[in-house]
């Protein structure tokens, strides 16, 4: 597959309107919050590949409106016999054929595979930051009990050396309410601010969990679209081969043979161009369904950070 200028559209805003939520609701979203930066990366890359999949689906439609020259020639064949004026009919109509540019060379092998690539590294990238995370807190808690564990027993500590000078001094009778008080406070105050921070990293993790998921079943999508671009793409490309051959062969014998592998292969192509045109837009619900559930996360992330 190959680059062409000419093919690829100047702009387009068709993706834009078909996202869900729209990039305005996200940046809403994520306002005056601090956003994870590869959840800005997943957000950024479904963007990517909604504009790789409206690109191809442009091309599809293009596709069909240059085989309308090749159903051109079918019905010539189907109203008449091969005669002079019908066979150099069918030869400009199919020098023109061979001549137009394919339209799935408006997005490159090298792109497609940028993208897989792109979607491989954050699909890792997520994965091992879960992980970390999911260690630290692992560790903390164990820490936390161990702590804990320990304040309990040097309080009780505390707690008998009290008792001990209440009972011999006014001193210790005085001070042992206020000890306790002030004890007891620092505790309950370290607990609340170590279940915030659990609390806090523990949206993180399934906000990125919840992402990672959307990436894995885009990718193992687009290697399904993938595939089938590769086989539409060399299915054009013989088409555009046997066109010029033919037309630059010039015999009528040829021609004819030309025509029946085109006949034999209409359908074919329509069902090749029918089912990538499902995958791509399978592809657009994948894409939405996973950019809505992470944005469900974030805003239940942001409305418990208030609560």
């Amino acid at each position: 597959m190959e680059t062409s200028s000419s093919v690829r559209p100047i702009q387009l805003h068709l993706f834009e309107s078909l996202l869900e939520p729209g990039q305005e609701t996200v940046a809403h979203i994520i306002e005056g919050s601090n956003l994870h930066p590869l959840l800005i990366d997943y957000f950024e890359i479904t963007i990517k590949a909604c504009f790789i999949c409206e690109v191809l689906l442009q091309s599809i439609q293009q596709i069909r409106a240059n085989h309308r020259v090749i159903k051109n020639v079918l019905d010539m064949r189907q109203k008449a016999l091969f005669s002079n004026d019908r066979c150099c009919a069918m030869f400009r109509d199919l020098d023109s054929f061979a001549t137009i540019g394919n339209p799935l060379s408006a997005i490159s092998l090298s792109e497609f595979r940028e993208m897989q690539n792109g979607q491989s590294d954050l699909l890792d990238r997520l994965t091992l930051q879960c992980r970390k995370i999911r260690r630290r807190m692992k560790i903390r808690r164990g820490v936390k009990k161990t702590v804990g564990y320990t304040i309990v027993v040097a309080y009780t500590a505390l707690a008998f050396t009290l008792m001990v000078l209440a009972f011999h001094s006014i001193v210790g009778l005085v001070a042992a309410p206020a000890l306790f008080t002030c004890s007891f406070g620092f505790l309950k105050k370290r607990n609340k601010l170590v279940k915030i921070k659990a609390s806090s990293r523990e949206r993180i993790v399934a906000q990125l969990d919840v992402a990672a998921k959307g990436v894995y079943i885009l990718i193992n999508d687009f290697n399904t679209v993938s595939r089938l671009v590769m086989r539409l793409y060399d299915e054009i490309e013989h088409s555009k081969a046997m066109a010029d051959m033919c037309v630059r062969n010039g015999k009528i014998e040829v021609l004819k043979e030309v025509v029946r592998e085109f006949r034999i292969g209409e359908t074919c192509l329509n069902e090749q161009l029918k089912e990538l045109e499902e995958h791509i837009n399978l592809c657009f619900l994948t894409i939405n369904r996973s950019r809505r559930l992470v944005a469900q996360e974030l805003m239940h992330g942001a409305n418990r950070s208030k609560m």
